[in-house]
């Protein structure tokens, strides 16, 4: 009785809902439908291998001469790439054991959880929600040296570069080598993508609410639409859509596109996604489309 009355009040009364997620899209287009909605899944990325390991083999040999004094891990798939990686050229145990000599810290529990796989507990792990700006906080607060003057970090990336946790550890005197492990594309077949895009894009509202759940798909939604000359009526169609954003990380991105997200949930997951949207959904769609 009392989950049909939560679920009453949490409920997309039929909203049309386009979940842009790739790896949990399944997943997410069932949370949409438990809560009411109806899902449209259009995955905007998938994982690619760098095509060289180059720059994870140095970071292992510098790892192992003791060239870092701290490694800073970003994702929990960067993390168990990385440790691939690693592992193609130094037992996992000499890994570990270079890991233990210098200062872990971990941005939030998914790179936590793939450390904790390996047997390694970080010595710092960044608060929520997880962004650069919680990261420079708890890296200030490092003793031995102000503001990490001098010290020799190495940096996990996942994806895209973070300009701003960069830009931020160069301005505190951090020697900084960026060990990027993958990269984002495309998925393969691009016509659910082309396909939300044309629907956003439309005249006629054909999508109601839209989720991003993390920075690269905006990203990718936009380079299609560039790609079919839609840019514009995409931007203006978001506009006239009720914009769900995963996170302060996914909201700076989005921001940098003009675009201010309606909801974000009160933690960074995808539930409490979808059920707050549920619940405030309705009555944003209507103030924005007047009524």
């Amino acid at each position: 009785m009392t989950s049909g009355s939560a679920m009453t009040k949490a409920n997309f009364e039929g909203l049309r809902v386009l979940a842009l997620e790739s790896r949990r899209s399944e997943e997410l287009a069932r949370l949409i439908t438990t809560y009411g909605g109806r899902p449209i899944v259009a995955p905007a990325m998938r994982e690619v291998p760098l095509e060289s390991n180059h720059e994870a083999l140095e970071f292992a040999a510098g790892l192992q001469n003791g060239e870092f004094e701290m490694v800073i891990f970003l994702t929990g798939v960067g993390t168990r790439a990385l440790a691939a990686v690693v592992e193609t050229v130094y037992p996992r145990e000499k890994f570990l054991a270079a890991l233990a000599r210098v200062k872990v810290v971990a941005r939030g529990p998914k790179p936590v959880a793939a450390l904790k796989e390996l047997g390694v507990t970080p010595n710092t792990v960044v608060p929520e929600p997880n962004t650069w700006r919680e990261m420079l906080q708890e890296l200030d607060r490092e003793p031995g040296r102000p503001a990490l003057n001098g010290m020799r970090i190495a940096l996990q990336e996942y994806g895209m570069p973070n300009p701003e946790l960069i830009g931020g550890l160069d301005l505190r005197g951090a020697r900084i080598t960026r060990v990027p492990v993958y990269k984002w594309a495309l998925p393969e077949n691009t016509a659910p993508l082309e396909n939300a895009v044309k629907a956003l894009a439309a005249e006629e509202n054909e999508i109601d609410v839209v989720f991003f759940t993390t920075s690269v798909q905006s990203v990718h939604l936009f380079q299609m639409a560039e790609e079919m000359a839609l840019a514009g009526p995409l931007r203006r169609g978001l506009e006239r859509c009720v914009i769900g954003s995963i996170g302060p990380t996914t909201t700076e991105e989005l921001h940098r596109r003009g675009l201010r997200p309606d909801i974000e949930p009160s933690h960074p997951r995808m539930g409490y996604l979808v059920k707050e949207a549920a619940e405030q959904s309705a009555a944003l769609l209507s103030a924005k489309r007047g009524g």
